[in-house]
């Protein structure tokens, strides 16, 4: 049973069980900066490993947009027995629906068009990425 107790102060705190409960409620400052503390600690370890993620998804995502339109420039050769002249070609006859974006570059228009050796063949043989820079191996996006 809780019994008034007058302190010192003037104040009146109510005894629980040998336990004092204050009665103006709240947070000090010192507890305040150590959640403060350790907020930022675990933050400046999360941080470097969500953009490291990031940059891992858009590589992903690169090697899969380069590997469905190579599969859409072999698959246009092996109905037509040519190459397309251009990549909207291969949207304009539905073998993909649209050119996506670069996901490193940001935009449909850098992949870089590589020609066959014969040109009679078509003007699309390879697709490559047109972004500037290395990946996490090393090797230049334009090599990929």
């Amino acid at each position: 049973m809780a019994s008034p107790i007058k302190n010192g102060k003037g104040h009146f705190f109510h005894v629980c069980s040998g336990l004092q409960a204050r009665k103006d409620e709240g947070f000090t400052l010192i507890e305040l900066l150590v959640v403060m503390a350790i907020i930022a600690t675990l933050l400046s370890i999360a941080t470097p490993r969500y953009f490291h993620s990031i940059e891992k998804s858009r590589e992903a995502v690169l090697r899969q947009d380069l590997n469905i339109m190579r599969d859409a420039l072999d698959k246009f050769y092996g109905d037509t027995g040519k190459y397309p002249a251009t990549l909207e070609d291969l949207v304009a006859r539905k073998y993909i629906r649209a050119i996506p974006d670069d996901p490193i570059a940001g935009n449909a228009t850098s992949w870089i068009a590589i020609a066959p050796d014969d040109p009679v063949k078509g003007g699309v043989y390879d697709v490559r990425s047109g972004a500037p820079g290395n990946a996490r191996d090393g090797t230049l996006f334009s090599e990929w």
